[in-house]
């Protein structure tokens, strides 16, 4: 019997996902003090529901099935930033403060480029569970992105390439 022909998760890790699944958590750690202040900084009731609900429903969960994983894999966790206290937007500076069209397209880009490391990671992953882990990531991460899309549409930050008419 060779080292993968058993359950899924029985496998070891190899170097490749390590890094790769270790650098995931970090990042993700750190992105959601990253929504804790983008939420501290929006006045938009429907964008503050949406990044709430994006730092519940899906960086949280994601963090605690990677940091799972990682524990049961015997891999040592990254260090977490500290979380960041509820403020009132309204005491923030304006010079400070981020604004609603900024945060939405900074979260944007983020759920861009999250995509494309979960596809990354999904291609170099031989253990079918974490194939499957990242590619429920990146379908949660495409559905926050087009209920950003419409919010961003709906308040006019969204701000269109040009179009090519002949």
């Amino acid at each position: 019997m060779g080292i993968l022909d058993g359950k899924t998760e029985d496998e070891p890790l190899h170097a490749g996902e390590v890094f790769y699944v270790w650098s995931y958590l970090h990042h993700t750690k750190g992105y959601m003090v990253a929504l804790q202040i983008f939420i501290n900084h929006t006045d938009d009731h429907d964008l503050k529901v949406l990044l709430e609900d994006l730092l519940e429903n899906s960086f949280s969960q994601e963090n605690q099935q990677v940091e799972a994983m990682l524990k049961e894999t015997g891999i040592r966790l990254p260090p977490a930033p500290p979380d960041r206290p509820n403020v009132d937007v309204q005491d923030i500076p304006a010079g400070a403060r981020f604004y609603d069209g900024e945060i939405a397209a900074f979260v944007k880009k983020e759920l861009m480029t999250g995509k494309i490391t979960c596809s990354s990671i999904m291609g170099i992953a031989i253990r079918e569970d974490i194939f499957s882990m990242f590619e429920d990531f990146h379908s949660q991460k495409a559905e926050y992105e087009r209920k950003l899309l419409e919010v961003m549409k709906e308040k006019g930050w969204f701000v269109s390439p040009p179009i090519n008419v002949q």
